[in-house]
């Protein structure tokens, strides 16, 4: 997604010159969100952007994996030779974390490209016993779409709660309770030690009986590559990329999962690997370069990036979105009762509200989204009561 629409929002913003774009897969390219969902039950063949590349003078360079960026040059090193640049973006994405030792077994997968939907959708097909390790939300979205296809399903949280890393326990635990509502098995606090044929192995010495296992335990980005390079990562392996997407290297950008941001919106680096960023971020990028050629020697010239971030998860019959940015020291407010099938959590620093979650509530997102983007602050009484539209409720 970030390539793409990089590459097109440079033609939409005047760019005149050549623009390639280079990928490690095969084919063409596509939109992820269909994968966990129509690409997974067979209902689309795949999900390719509807793109004229040609027309608009893109050339695709396809099934070449980036291998390596020269410190002392203008190219980047490919498994099929070199590929010279004036200007680069980097949009390699992120990778699937694999569990140690088990990643190449047969019988255990990751659901991230549209190779890994296709083989995933005949496991669906033949309707055997499936384990997934992780309850985030790819793990929920998998366990859905199997559930759909008529698997008995496990899932294995190693944390306490499903999203534990993205969610209080507060909020979480009345997400747990939908797994065993739609008939799925979830089991937390457990930690799979190995795979075995025909099973996983737990660490408390208990054996789960499973035809294949499907692994959701996060992603990190696809830097690997950029070793030698001299571009800046962060601990995280993050590219650190500056306020306008801009690398340490001159003219080399970096935007969608492989790069974390400054936020000035909530004073932190943000790394956020969902779809709306790899959307949001290419035309700041592609603005930038074509604004920096016009303004030469200028170097004030630029736009800022700093979106309200946003995601949603289609899991168990809910539709769950999520907008802005909160840490455990922002204040919680309910909105609405968790025990049914709507219901809000707002996040509140100093009276502003800076995040919320919308279960079943499209318009509280959609308010909350634009309230969160102008700063505003909430009257805690009135964003309690569910009857109370958000937009009434800045105080």
């Amino acid at each position: 997604m970030a390539g793409v629409q990089t590459a097109v929002a440079l033609r939409e913003q005047g760019w005149s010159g050549s623009v390639t774009l280079l990928g490690e897969e095969p084919h063409q390219p596509y939109d992820r969100p269909p994968l966990s969902k129509a690409v997974l039950l067979g209902t689309a063949e795949g999900s390719a952007f509807d793109i004229d590349f040609d027309a608009l003078g893109i050339e695709l360079m396809l099934g070449r994996r980036a291998t390596a960026l020269r410190p002392d040059g203008r190219t980047v090193d490919t498994d099929t030779g070199p590929v010279g640049y004036d200007r680069l973006v980097i949009a390699t994405g992120a990778e699937a974390i694999t569990l140690p030792e088990s990643a190449h077994l047969p019988g255990v997968h990751v659901l991230r490209t549209l190779d890994d939907a296709r083989r995933l959708r005949s496991v669906l097909a033949e309707q055997r016993e499936i384990v997934v390790v992780g309850a985030g939300w790819i793990g929920a979205e998998f366990a859905t779409a199997a559930l759909e296809a008529g698997c008995p399903v496990t899932v294995v949280e190693a944390a306490d709660r499903p999203l534990a890393d993205a969610l209080p326990a507060e909020v979480a635990v009345h997400m747990g309770s939908w797994y065993a509502d739609h008939g799925v098995r979830l089991l937390t606090g457990a930690r799979v030690v190995a795979v075995e044929a025909g099973g996983v192995l737990l660490d408390d010495g208990s054996r789960l009986t499973a035809d294949s296992v499907v692994v959701g335990i996060g992603a990190r980005p696809a830097t690997g590559w950029l070793a030698g390079s001299g571009i800046e990562l962060c601990p995280d392996a993050s590219i650190r990329a500056d306020h306008r997407l801009r690398t340490n290297l001159p003219d080399v950008h970096a935007v969608g999962d492989c790069a974390s941001f400054p936020s000035a919106r909530y004073g932190a680096r943000l790394l956020v690997h969902h779809w709306d960023n790899a959307l949001q971020g290419p035309s700041t990028v592609a603005a930038n370069i074509v604004g920096a050629v016009h303004v030469v020697g200028k170097e004030e010239y630029g736009l800022d990036y700093d979106p309200v971030p946003y995601f949603w998860s289609e899991q168990f019959g809910r539709f769950v979105q999520y907008a802005g940015h909160h840490t455990a020291a922002d204040t919680l407010i309910w909105r609405g009762d968790p025990g049914t099938p709507a219901w809000t959590v707002c996040w509140q620093h100093d009276g502003v509200l800076v995040a919320l979650l919308a279960v079943g509530r499209p318009r509280d997102l959609a308010q909350g989204r634009r309230l969160i983007e102008r700063g505003a602050r909430l009257d805690p009484l009135k964003a309690a009561d569910p009857s109370v539209p958000l937009k009434s409720a800045v105080s």
